[in-house]
């Protein structure tokens, strides 16, 4: 019989590569969010335009048992959404809502596969001061103080998944991604994230780009093709999680410009302006992933911003899809082993 997935937050960036993904290994594929893909077609069987805040909505597509859920949906963007605090009531209400309905609806059709889409914005501000040294091990998150508002709803919707996972005998994974980025992602509009910003203001400049802040604070960045790796290795092993999915290739922001500039042969200043920065630094602690799965990401950073830039400045010039370089395919997943 013919496996099936659902994938909540379909129409967004990460959920779309998902799907793509599910569809290569012969997965029925319902996908569901607000929109369709902004950039290209959708490739799942079905696509539900849902309000999953709705619980009649949630209960309607999550209409049967599904081999595996993933929840992608919502309400999240980058540094100029995030931190400003004009977003936070509806930030933590949209999420939270989300993550109460799907649970409740999945428990009612029991499907009780499900894989949790958490944030490395759920770390603790104060190990996060040195832009240097960063702590961001899976245990170092308690005692918890998030950056922002929205880190501290994926850190309550964490604990909801374990706790359904504990008290109604649900078989959950949860991860916690450092920053995705690739083609097909929002660049523009004030969600999108600093890579495609960069990549946006590189492309469209003729002598110079402004960047938030002195350009010092420090970032890791994951290409999506080892996001949607380590989603499904993660979802198919023994382990529950909370782990890291990210990239432990470090940089400044200024570094990340920098690498942007030389990718687009251009000459370009780069200019420092006020502007909201999150915490100081954040790099992926991949250690208990190494541990648990046998894996971590490997990309090189440079790769990746290649093949993203191309695809960002033919957007901003030309507002239509381009082929973008075609990476070396990364390790199959590990068969599936069934949870203990």
């Amino acid at each position: 019989m013919q496996r099936a997935a659902l994938v909540l937050g379909a129409g967004g960036f990460i959920g779309s590569h998902l799907v793509k993904r599910l569809k290569q290994e012969k997965f029925w594929v319902r996908g569901v969010d607000l929109k369709y893909p902004e950039f290209s077609q959708t490739e799942a069987d079905d696509f539900v335009i849902a309000d999953l805040r709705d619980p009649v909505m949630c209960r309607e597509v999550i209409d049967r048992k599904f081999d595996e859920i993933y929840q992608l949906a919502a309400d999240m963007g980058g540094a100029g959404y995030i931190f400003t605090g004009e977003n936070d009531a509806d930030i933590m209400h949209n999420s939270a809502t989300i993550n109460l309905n799907v649970l409740d609806s999945a428990r009612r059709r029991n499907s009780r596969k499900l894989f949790y889409s958490s944030s490395a914005c759920m770390y603790p501000a104060y190990n996060q001061e040195d832009a240097d040294n960063p702590m961001t091990a899976e245990a170092s998150a308690y005692p918890a103080a998030p950056d922002s508002e929205y880190g501290w709803e994926k850190l309550f919707s964490e604990r909801l998944f374990l706790a359904y996972a504990r008290n109604y005998g649900f078989d959950v994974s949860v991860a916690r991604f450092h920053n995705i980025f690739g083609p097909e992602g929002t660049w523009t509009g004030g969600k999108e994230k600093a890579p495609a910003a960069i990549c946006r203001k590189v492309a469209a400049a003729t002598n110079h780009i402004e960047i938030w802040g002195d350009g010092q604070q420090t970032r890791s960045f994951l290409y999506i093709d080892e996001c949607v790796e380590g989603i499904l290795r993660l979802m198919r092993s023994d382990f529950a999680g909370p782990v890291n999915i990210g990239s432990d290739e470090m940089v400044t922001i200024r570094k990340l410009a920098e690498m942007i500039i030389a990718i687009s042969g251009k000459k370009l200043e780069i200019r420092h302006i006020p502007g909201p920065t999150g915490v100081r630094g954040r790099n992926s602690d991949n250690t208990l992933i190494q541990e648990k799965l046998g894996w971590q990401p490997m990309r090189p950073l440079s790769e990746g911003l290649r093949s993203t830039f191309a695809w960002v400045s033919n957007q901003v010039h030309h507002n239509a899809p381009t082929k973008v370089p075609v990476l070396e395919p990364i390790r199959p997943v590990h068969p599936e082993r069934k949870r203990a």
